[in-house]
């Protein structure tokens, strides 16, 4: 068994949401402890809630709060791999439970698997990206507010961007 331990320092663990139905909103996660083995096949991820960053202090607070993540009830967000899939030597799917304000649902993540490469300081490394996009009212997230120009103020599908390093252990 191989089990790689992701970076913080190296990996940014994402989102991406449509505001005001013409642009692009983008948070990441700083604090979260997780891991795979490629070999078992097996990855977790718990992601404390309050280290969200959107790079604006006022919308934080907001996203934080019950209209959102309700962090203050629901602190940390976790994923539970169930199964892979390898459709080449480095890319596949993981579908996974994840868990968000108290609703657990199954996504799947397109995986791709980059490396191995040796650091300077002889850690094992391998770059792992992966993405899916979800729908934020199946996770009890659906705040929204209507806009005068038609439409609301977010969209209901959240893209979910990983892109890290893994330091095998």
């Amino acid at each position: 068994m191989s089990t790689y331990v992701f970076d913080t320092t190296h990996t940014n663990i994402g989102f991406v949401v449509r505001h005001a139905m013409i642009t692009k909103v983008h948070g990441s996660f700083t604090d979260f402890d997780a891991s795979f083995d490629p070999d078992a096949q097996t990855a977790t991820a718990t992601i404390k809630v309050n280290s969200l960053d959107t790079k604006n202090k006022d919308r934080d607070a907001h996203v934080l709060s019950g209209d959102f993540f309700d962090a203050e009830n629901f602190p940390t967000m976790t994923f539970t791999a169930t199964s892979t899939t390898l459709t080449s030597s480095n890319q596949g799917t993981v579908t996974g439970d994840l868990t968000i304000k108290g609703h657990t649902q199954p996504v799947t993540l397109d995986v791709t698997i980059t490396g191995p490469a040796e650091d300077p300081y002889g850690n094992t490394r391998l770059g792992v990206e992966a993405t899916t996009t979800i729908n934020r009212k199946d996770f009890g997230i659906d705040f929204n507010a209507p806009l005068n120009t038609g439409g609301v103020l977010l969209s209901e599908d959240i893209k979910i961007i990983i892109d890290g390093s893994a330091i095998k252990q």
